[in-house]
């Protein structure tokens, strides 16, 4: 079950074909690097999707005694105890042992072993949950940014913690925009965490693929790739848990992840001598730790 802007995207949508890698086959890691993303129907098993799905219900049932966010839960407006609408769980990893498990030793790492190589940095996570009938959009960006490193060997693999449909705010990847520019994501001195109007149509936004698919289905993107999602305009929640990992001999030039136990924790090979820096240059946002939910709404 695919969904894509046009029918003459439809081939950008990716399948697990025979192996070239661990999971992966060399069409599928060829797709990656021509595309900036690719989409994987049903990668997770149902034991680890059910693991992962009970450990979200805890923190959905947490969230119902707080009136207001903290440095943990990012809540909608109108958020309730009857009515819970979460825009973002902070670093899942760092806050259950199922999330921690899974970032790091599930075939998750696999799948980024394939795609930047055997030695691997888990960076951070973050669980968005597109609450039904609104569930905020998030505008056209790229991640990098957020946090610049040496190099753009960074990716975020995607979880779907339930079935996404169309007109459910999900995510869509501009093919090919993370071999284009890195975009000014300021306007003027504030940072605003998204692309200018006049550069997502130079990215060519309209040419974006929009993933749908069953719960387990995850996508993997590149840290320069431009992706958005509008609002979810159905009646139900649209949660997606969000992994990223680097090679190890990508550094970080701001310290977003200093106060987490697992940030830039080598997860899989060997820990990097040297730092390997691309010569592309790469823009630095804020050091100040924000949602880009309250960045792009220009919340204070």
């Amino acid at each position: 079950m695919t969904s894509t802007s046009s029918s003459q995207e439809s081939t950008r949508i990716t399948r697990i074909g025979p192996r070239r890698g661990k999971v992966l086959s060399t069409s599928n890691i060829q797709d990656y690097e021509r595309d900036g993303f690719i989409f994987l129907e049903q990668f997770i098993d149902a034991s680890w999707l059910g693991r992962l799905q009970d450990a979200m219900q805890e923190f959905v049932e947490h969230s119902r005694t707080l009136s207001q966010s903290n440095g943990l839960f990012d809540l909608e407006a109108g958020h309730s105890a009857e009515n819970p609408r979460l825009r973002r769980l902070v670093s899942p990893a760092d806050l259950h042992e199922t999330f921690w498990a899974f970032a790091s030793e599930s075939a998750v790492v696999d799948l980024v072993e394939d795609l930047i190589g055997p030695d691997i940095k888990f960076h951070h996570s973050k669980l968005n949950f597109k609450a039904p009938g609104g569930g905020e959009e998030v505008k056209w960006h790229q991640d990098i940014s957020f946090w610049p490193h040496t190099n753009y060997t960074p990716l975020t693999i995607g979880v779907f913690l339930d079935d996404v449909d169309a007109n459910m705010g999900n995510v869509g990847f501009v093919p090919g925009s993370h071999l284009q520019d890195i975009y000014d994501q300021y306007d003027g001195e504030d940072w605003i965490g998204c692309l200018a109007k006049r550069d997502v149509a130079k990215v060519g936004a309209d040419r974006a693929v929009y993933p749908v698919g069953r719960a387990g289905s995850v996508t993997v993107h590149n840290c320069r790739t431009v992706h958005g999602s509008a609002p979810n305009r159905s009646n139900r929640g649209r949660p997606l848990l969000l992994q990223t990992y680097a090679a190890a001999d990508a550094f970080t030039y701001t310290d977003l992840v200093a106060q987490s136990p697992h940030g830039d924790l080598l997860i899989r090979g060997q820990p990097a001598r040297w730092a390997r820096h691309d010569p592309r240059p790469c823009q630095v946002g804020p050091s100040r730790i924000r949602t880009i939910f309250e960045v792009q709404q220009r919340e204070t």
